[in-house]
C-alpha cells in the first residue's frame, strides 16, 4: 500500500500517544509520515534509533519538520503535499494556564484547519479528549456522543480541547476537506511521561497511601496503542466511499478499552507491579475540597516569588472522586474500532515497560526533601524551612510586627484595614521619595503596573465568583428538594467543622498557624524517613486494630 506519493502528517508527533501512531502507520505501510513538531531537529531515543522509526527516518519513508502549530506559514509548509492529517499535537494537560492551552488548541487548530484546506488536504483526524463533556461537578457514567459540552469545563485544557473539536468538526466539507474527532479517556501504556512516574513520585513520597473519595467511582482508561489504532481506523472510515464515509465525516468519537473498572484499583494494580503498596486510607472529597482551595490560593499569592504549581487542586480532586465511563459503541459501529489490547495486557506491557521505577531500584532520598517539593521549592520552601535564615527570621519578625500591632492590639477588623491601608500609603510616598541610591545600594522602586490587575484577570476572577455562587444555589436547590440525605449530612458536617472553629480567638489562630509553619514543617524537613517510619507504623496498629474489632464484632 506504500506509495512515496503518498503522505499523512502528524502533528505533535513526538508526543506519547503520537509515536505510537507514526510506528503504526509505519509498520503498516499506509503512508509515508511526516512527524512535525515544535523542536528544531528529531532526536530519537535509543529504542528508536535501531527500530521502525530510525530505519523510516534513513529511507525517506519518514521524516521530521520543524513546526509550531500557531505559525501558520510553518503549517502551510508541513501539509504540503500531505493526504491525510493527524492532529495529536496539545500542551501538558496538567498545566491549567489559560493563554497557553488557547494559543494551541484553539488559534493552532485554526492554522492547522486553514492549511488543511488551503493545501487540499483530504482528510483531518482530531485528537481531542473525553474531558470535553466533564463539568468536574457531575459524574459521567456510559455517556455517548449525545452529551454536550458543559456550560463549565472542570479546566483550561479541557474548555479549549472542546473549542478546537467544535472547529474541526465545523469544517468538515470545506473544499472536500472530510474531517472527524477522537474523544480517547485516560490514556496510559508504555512512554507515558505523566501518568506512571507521577504515581511513583507520589508512592515515594508517601502520598499514595491515601484515596480520595470512597474509592468506588469508575473510569475508562485507553491503552496508547487502542488509540493509535482507532485513528487509523477513522482514516480509513473517511477514505472509504459512500455511506461509511457519509457517517463517520463530521463526527466526534469516545475512544475506550471498552472495559471500566474502578479508578483506584486500576491505580493500585500499576503500584502493586511496581512494588510500592496500593491506597488503603479513604478520604473524603468533601474534606480534602476545602483544603485544595486553599492551596489554589496561596499559590496565586506566591507563585510570583517561586512557588511551583501544586498537585493538589480542586480540578484533580474532581478528577480523582467522580465516575468517567464512555460507550464507544458508536465507534465500532461507525469506525470499525475495537480495542487490540485487552486491560489487563496493557498494565502489564505498562509496569514491565516502567521497571527501572520499581521500588526495590529506588535510592535512599538525595535532593530536596518531600516536604520542600510539597512547598513548591522556591523562596516560599526556602523561607519556611529556614534554608535561607535571614529571610525565614525577617518573615517571622514582620509576622509577629503584625500580630503585636493588628491582631494582639484589640482593634476591629474596620480599624486594622484601615491602619494597614495608611501605613502602606505613608511606605509608598517615602519610597517613592528616597534617592535611587543609598550608601552605594541600589532602591529598587516599586512599578505603577504591580497594583495593576488586567481585564482579563478581573473577568476571570468574577466568573470564579459566579460559579461559586452558581454552585452554592445548586446545593441550596438540592436541599430544598429533600432526596439527597449525603449532601445534607456534607453540609452540616462543614457547618459544624466552622462553627467550632468560632468557638477559637483569632489571636490564637495567629499564633497557631505562625508555630505550625515554622516549626513543625522544619522538624519534618529534618527528620523525614523517622516521622515518616513513625506514621507507617501507626497506620499499621490502626488497620490491625479495625480488623480485629470487626472480627471481635462477628
Amino acid at each position: 500500500m506504500a506509495s512515496q506519493e503518498r503522505w499523512c502528517v502528524v502533528t505533535g508527533g513526538r508526543g506519547f500517544a503520537a509515536r505510537h501512531l507514526v510506528e503504526m502507520l509505519i509498520r503498516y505501510e499506509m503512508f509515508c509520515v511526516r512527524i512535525a513538531d515544535l523542536g528544531s531537529s528529531i532526536k530519537l531515543d535509543s529504542y528508536e534509533e535501531e527500530g521502525t522509526l530510525g530505519k523510516a527516518l534513513s529511507s525517506g519513508r519518514a521524516q521530521y519538520v520543524s513546526a509550531d502549530l500557531r505559525d501558520k506559514a510553518q503549517m502551510l509548509k508541513a501539509c504540503h503535499g500531505a493526504e491525510v492529517v493527524f492532529h495529536m499535537a496539545a500542551p501538558d494537560s496538567s498545566i491549567n494556564n489559560y493563554n497557553l492551552h488557547r494559543s494551541v488548541n484553539v488559534e493552532g487548530t485554526k492554522n492547522v484547519i486553514e492549511a488543511c484546506v488551503e493545501m487540499q488536504v483530504k482528510r483531518l483526524i482530531y485528537t481531542s479528549s473525553a474531558s470535553v463533556v466533564f463539568d468536574g461537578v457531575r459524574g459521567v457514567l456510559n455517556a455517548d456522543e449525545s452529551l454536550s459540552y458543559p456550560v463549565k469545563h472542570n479546566d483550561f485544557y479541557s474548555a479549549t480541547k472542546a473549542e478546537g473539536e467544535a472547529l474541526v468538526l465545523k469544517a468538515n466539507g470545506e473544499k472536500g476537506l472530510l474531517t472527524c474527532s477522537l474523544r480517547p479517556s485516560g490514556i496510559f501504556g508504555p512512554g507515558d511521561k505523566l501518568l506512571v512516574p507521577s504515581l511513583v513520585d507520589a508512592a515515594r513520597a508517601g502520598k499514595s497511601k491515601f484515596i480520595i473519595g470512597d474509592g468506588n467511582n469508575i473510569y475508562d482508561f485507553t491503552y496508547v496503542e487502542n488509540v493509535a489504532h482507532a485513528h487509523i481506523c477513522a482514516e480509513r472510515a473517511l477514505a472509504s466511499k459512500g455511506t461509511v464515509a457519509e457517517k463517520a465525516s463530521g463526527q466526534a468519537y469516545f475512544i475506550t478499552n471498552m472495559e471500566p473498572i474502578k479508578f483506584w484499583e486500576f491505580m493500585s494494580l500499576i503500584l502493586e507491579g511496581l512494588g510500592y503498596e496500593r491506597p488503603r486510607i479513604k478520604i473524603p472529597a468533601f474534606v480534602m475540597m476545602p483544603i485544595a482551595h486553599l492551596v489554589e490560593f496561596v499559590y496565586k499569592l506566591l507563585a510570583p516569588y517561586g512557588m511551583k504549581v501544586p498537585q493538589l487542586t480542586p480540578s484533580r480532586i474532581r478528577l480523582l472522586s467522580c465516575n468517567r465511563t464512555f460507550n464507544s459503541s458508536k465507534a465500532k459501529d461507525q469506525l470499525g474500532y475495537t480495542p487490540i489490547v485487552s486491560l489487563q495486557e496493557g498494565l502489564e506491557r505498562t509496569i514491565e515497560s516502567y521497571s527501572h521505577l520499581r521500588a526495590e531500584h529506588q535510592p535512599k532520598r538525595v535532593g530536596p526533601s518531600k516536604v520542600h517539593k510539597y512547598l513548591g521549592g522556591g523562596r516560599v520552601a526556602d523561607t519556611l524551612l529556614w534554608k535561607d535564615k535571614k529571610q525565614s527570621l525577617a518573615t517571622m519578625l514582620i509576622f509577629l510586627a503584625f500580630y503585636y500591632n493588628f491582631v494582639a492590639s484589640g482593634f476591629t477588623i474596620v480599624t486594622t484595614i484601615f491602619k494597614i491601608i495608611l501605613l502602606t500609603a505613608v511606605f509608598l510616598y517615602i519610597h517613592a521619595n528616597l534617592p535611587e541610591r543609598i550608601f552605594g545600594c541600589n532602591v529598587e522602586k516599586v512599578p505603577v503596573s504591580a497594583f495593576h490587575c488586567s481585564e482579563e484577570k478581573s473577568r476571570r476572577a468574577a466568573l470564579s465568583v459566579a460559579s461559586q455562587w452558581n454552585s452554592a444555589v445548586r446545593v441550596l436547590k438540592s436541599l430544598c428538594r429533600g432526596s439527597d440525605w449525603m449532601l445534607f449530612l456534607k453540609v452540616v458536617m462543614m457547618l459544624l467543622i466552622v462553627s467550632l472553629l468560632g468557638f477559637i480567638s483569632f489571636q490564637r489562630l495567629y499564633l497557631a498557624g505562625m508555630l505550625i509553619i515554622f516549626v513543625p514543617l522544619y522538624i519534618y524537613d529534618k527528620k523525614e524517613e523517622e516521622v515518616d517510619h513513625l506514621i507507617s507504623r501507626v497506620t499499621k496498629f490502626g488497620s490491625k486494630s479495625k480488623s480485629y474489632m470487626k472480627k471481635k464484632d462477628l
